[in-house]
């Protein structure tokens, strides 16, 4: 017998029911849109069922509410297929779904390829560091990389269904604001061996960086504070304006490309334990644990005994995420969430949206247990815009996509980036987006 309750209950009525089909079915209704639903493929149930109700299929069985199906839901493997794109009144759309759907496009389907990062498996030249390039994706081709498409398609998507069913249940998601603090170097001058501090002021003076020597000598002489020692300010700001900070530390062996503080130094370690007595302290994994499972291991083992925590979020160096490997490193390192899913190049959402994610592996066929936090604003995206006018409204671009459909804003700044002396007062910045963005 059917409930109240239950009937309350969007029921979505597929002729197949695949892993593709509930990933993006919990994605948008459960994680977006949060909203009751359920799904079914008995054509009796689906007909008895007196709450609010959607065909996902060729063909609608009645004269309910019909979005017609793209077969990518129901296939396995990757196929290489041309995209056109489309309008759904104001928003950019694919996989045209025809007349009679009720909504002019397969916004499941074409959620799937956005969130599985689908183009990213097809044949692609890859950049000098072995990245997918922004420039080659569909979403910078067409216009969309900073909409947070999939949000904007699904919340579309809840005021048309409202319409048809009035007593459709839903709850309110709230608007979130992280800032990520990305620390490769600790510091710049300070904690260094002696034979690498002497050969910093050889080379300061052969390549004639005076100001540079003259820095280093007063870091050294303890007469001036390491210039990426922003720590305990950035933590200060984060209380003042009542947002919880997550730092990530490198924490691996010195070598040609990653060149940290030594891991057995006493000052470092004590100040990663100190940083993380007030805000979470995660791993910043090295190019070498990029190459090796057995050193992304070794990092995190050695970062959880430090903090005397588990370490379960990760991010990679320079966003290099190679799908799927790199995600399936992650998950044999046992990592439950990455924050590397952004772009380092341009500004945008590189899976289109503004909400954590499944990681979906489209070779296997299923969900992974990684949870995917997708960024926006990254700092080395940021200093290609030269006017700092022009930064602004970038940034208030980014931050207004997120809140209009109360997603979550992550943002990465390096603490290198925020102790430089640049054109632009970069900790100036930071903390007027903490000001705005933060409520």
């Amino acid at each position: 017998m059917c409930t109240f309750e239950a009937s309350m209950k969007l029921l979505i009525y597929t002729h197949k029911v695949t892993q593709r089909f509930s990933y993006v079915m919990r994605q948008v209704f459960g994680r977006i849109l949060q909203v009751e639903f359920e799904t079914t493929t008995k054509v009796e149930d689906f007909i008895k069922h007196t709450g609010p109700k959607i065909t996902y299929a060729k063909q609608p069985l009645q004269n309910e509410f019909f979005i017609r199906a793209n077969d990518l839901l129901f296939e396995r493997g990757i196929n290489d297929f041309h995209i056109e794109m489309g309008k759904w009144e104001e928003l950019p759309c694919f996989f045209e779904a025809g007349e009679r759907s009720n909504i002019p496009f397969d916004i499941f389907s074409a959620s799937f390829f956005l969130l599985s990062r689908y183009e990213e498996y097809l044949p692609h030249v890859k950049d000098e560091l072995g990245r997918f390039k922004p420039n080659d994706s569909l979403a910078f081709q067409n216009g969309f990389l900073q909409l947070p498409l999939v949000d904007l398609w699904a919340f579309k998507l809840l005021k048309v269904l409202t319409i048809r069913f009035p007593d459709l249940r839903y709850k309110q998601r709230e608007y979130q604001f992280t800032p990520i603090v990305n620390v490769v170097q600790s510091h710049r001058y300070a904690y260094r061996s002696a034979l690498r501090t002497f050969g910093g002021f050889a080379s300061d003076l052969l390549t004639l960086r005076f100001a540079r020597f003259r820095d280093r000598f007063m870091v050294v002489t303890n007469k001036m504070k390491d210039p990426f020692d922003q720590f305990f300010d950035l933590i200060r700001l984060h209380q003042e304006y009542g947002v919880k900070g997550h730092f990530f530390f490198q924490f691996a062996d010195y070598s040609t490309q990653d060149k940290n503080i030594a891991v057995h130094k006493n000052k470092f370690r004590y100040l990663i334990k100190s940083v993380a007595d007030y805000e979470p302290v995660s791993l910043s994994a090295s190019h070498a644990a990029a190459r090796e499972l057995k050193t992304l291991k070794l990092e995190k083992k050695r970062l959880s005994d430090l903090i005397n925590r588990p370490i379960e979020f990760v991010r990679t160096r320079n966003n290099r995420v190679h799908i799927p490997e790199t995600y399936r490193q992650l998950i044999e390192a046992e990592f439950t969430a990455d924050y590397s899913m952004g772009y380092s190049q341009e500004l945008g959402f590189r899976a289109s949206t503004c909400t954590p994610f499944y990681f979906y592996d489209l070779l296997l066929e299923i969900q992974q247990p990684l949870r995917v936090y997708p960024f926006a604003l990254c700092d080395e995206a940021l200093l290609k815009i030269r006017k700092k006018t022009k930064l602004k409204e970038q940034i208030e671009v980014m931050a207004q996509a997120t809140q209009l459909v109360n997603g979550h804003m992550i943002q990465v700044f390096s603490n290198e980036l925020l102790g430089r002396k640049l054109r632009v007062n970069w900790m100036e910045l930071y903390q007027e987006m903490l000001r705005t963005y933060s409520r």
